[in-house]
């Protein structure tokens, strides 16, 4: 999963090679040039914040849903090589691909590391995931690219905000396994191309990438809403900085940086 380099980031949180760092952070998404200061657990490794049940309840829920995803954004590509118009194209999928299912594997690998069976921990989000992916099929190679860039970077979007407020361990693992696999600058090349040599796909793209935004946003939402633990997170009542208000700011972020996206492909929002 990644938030390409020619999208805004919402957050630009402590960076994960200095991990223990509970240093100032910077919204890049805001007009401003305010700070965000961690506090509380975001402040704290992971031995000390994991002393509260209900935050490690909500980690390794946020670990379970994330190696989920990257485990299907693994398979993903690894159809959507099969659609691929030319041989170096299926070559950059595969890459991908793997980089995917790398990052599936640090994610799993830390469920292990914290005492929890990595499949149990995935297995209540894998239904809502699997529809997600089975509501929103692409018919063909461009759809394909659009999902994966609109699709992967705003469920990117929705955990590099979360990710601020973590413990500074699982902070610098969920913003390294968010690293860009280069998907994005691959989609946006390839659609922008698509749709010079054709301008009439551009208005089918569109659609397709607003339907797209709004199955993403609800499948985000439902999986949220049904996990105790990570719905308190969110409105402040494990980890710091996040209330009703803040949730609402945060989705209107998420969607600003889809709209950005948008024009980087070259289509209206």
């Amino acid at each position: 999963m990644e938030t390409p380099d020619n999208a805004a980031r919402p957050i630009d949180p402590v960076k994960p090679e200095d991990p223990a760092k509970p240093a100032e952070t910077t919204d890049s998404s805001a007009d401003t040039a305010d700070t965000v200061v961690h506090t509380g657990i975001a402040a704290q490794n992971w031995d000390t914040a994991s002393v509260e049940p209900q935050y490690r309840a909500a980690v390794v829920d946020l670990l379970g849903a994330l190696a989920y995803g990257e485990l299907a954004a693994f398979e993903r590509l690894a159809e959507d090589a099969k659609l691929a118009p030319t041989l170096g194209d299926k070559a950059e999928l595969a890459k991908m691909a793997s980089a995917e299912f790398h990052h599936f594997e640090r994610l799993r690998d830390r469920l292990s590391a914290i005492d929890t069976d990595p499949t149990a921990a995935m297995e209540p989000f894998a239904q809502a995931l699997d529809d997600f992916h089975r509501q929103t099929a692409p018919s063909d190679w461009l759809e394909g690219l659009v999902k994966a860039y609109v699709g992967d970077s705003i469920a990117s979007d929705f955990y590099r905000e979360v990710a601020a407020r973590l413990d500074s361990d699982t902070r610098a693992l969920v913003l390294a396994v968010l690293d860009d696999t280069g998907h994005g600058n691959f989609a946006v090349e390839k659609v922008r191309a698509a749709i010079e040599a054709d301008p009439r796909l551009g208005g089918r793209l569109a659609l397709w990438a607003r339907r797209l935004m709004g199955e993403a946003l609800s499948q985000a939402q439902r999986v949220v809403a049904e996990r105790d633990a990570l719905s308190t997170m969110l409105v402040g009542g494990v980890a710091d900085g996040f209330d009703l208000a803040a949730v609402g700011e945060m989705f209107a972020r998420i969607t600003k940086a889809h709209t950005k996206r948008m024009a980087a492909l070259g289509l209206a929002a």
